[in-house]
């Protein structure tokens, strides 16, 4: 029983990570209508990023660690929120609109490019963040056997929660929120209502990547470091986990990649853990098959 609830939370902060970038993924896939492994890229180099200049700031410049951890993270953010800019406003928003399925290729091209930026920034090293927050948290003692988390995991836990609990508030109760519906509903019919479908697609793409951002700074936080192929993992993980509670709205979606989370946490205990990813994926493959509706994508 201890050995359960003890998976049961290691799942919550998986659960919280997959939640929160499914939700991400949700917001620009509402106005694109084509799946994007980019997204998948973009968090994987951010916390490439975070790792390779917090490691300039502590080496070279020679700041305490949480002063090259924050200089890292800035750059990060900036380096990360910049490129999902360029990235949309240059190659997603125009192939959208007049070839929209090349959108699939566009995006692993800029993948492949995201990833060989980071190995030839870090001259191919593996960087680790030293460890921290790392005070384990008691849930339940039954003498022989302690149900824990990391302070770290619980901080991350809940600032992916808030992450998403914002983001749902903006697009609920916002008026950027109600003309992100319009587009996503009908772009050309909230266009002639007055709404800049154009300019409603790249804010909805940089505050994806935000969220993906934020994800994985928190994520190689944790982990320590982020490794070069990590975005081709991420993007195909993240398309298929958002898919699991529909695409049409970001909170079904975080639902169904959190359960997801507990799912693969769940086999990694009891399971052969070289089958996981191959399982993981043959249901989602699966549950895509299953959940499969025919209708016409603009």
């Amino acid at each position: 029983m201890a050995y359960l609830l003890q998976q049961l939370a290691n799942a919550v902060p998986l659960a919280a990570l997959y939640a929160a970038l499914a939700f991400g993924y949700s917001i620009a896939f509402g106005v694109m209508k084509r799946a994007d492994i980019t997204y998948g890229a973009l968090f994987a180099f951010a916390g490439q990023m975070l790792v390779l200049f917090t490691d300039v700031g502590y080496t070279k410049m020679y700041l305490i660690l949480p002063a090259a951890f924050a200089f890292g993270a800035v750059i990060a953010v900036g380096y990360t929120i910049g490129t999902s800019f360029l990235v949309g406003r240059a190659i997603m928003l125009p192939l959208s609109r007049k070839s929209p399925n090349t959108v699939i290729v566009a995006a692993l091209g800029v993948m492949i490019v995201l990833m060989e930026t980071a190995r030839l920034a870090s001259n191919t090293r593996g960087i680790w963040l030293p460890s921290f927050l790392n005070g384990a948290v008691v849930f339940w003692d039954s003498g022989s056997f302690r149900v824990t988390l990391t302070e770290i995991q619980l901080l991350n836990t809940a600032l992916m929660i808030l992450v998403i609990l914002a983001g749902a508030y903006v697009l609920k109760c916002t008026g950027w929120g109600r003309i992100w519906r319009a587009v996503t509903d009908d772009s050309l019919a909230a266009e002639l209502c007055g709404a800049s479908a154009s300019r409603v697609f790249l804010l909805a793409y940089v505050a994806s990547a935000m969220v993906a951002t934020i994800c994985g700074l928190l994520a190689t936080s944790y982990y320590g470091t982020m490794d070069f192929g990590a975005g081709l993992m991420f993007g195909l993980k993240v398309l298929m986990i958002a898919a699991v509670g529909g695409y049409s709205d970001p909170l079904k979606s975080a639902g169904g990649a959190a359960l997801l989370g507990l799912a693969e946490t769940m086999w990694g205990a009891y399971g052969p853990f070289l089958w996981r990813d191959f399982v993981i994926f043959s249901l989602l493959v699966l549950l895509l098959v299953l959940s499969r509706r025919e209708r016409v994508v603009p």
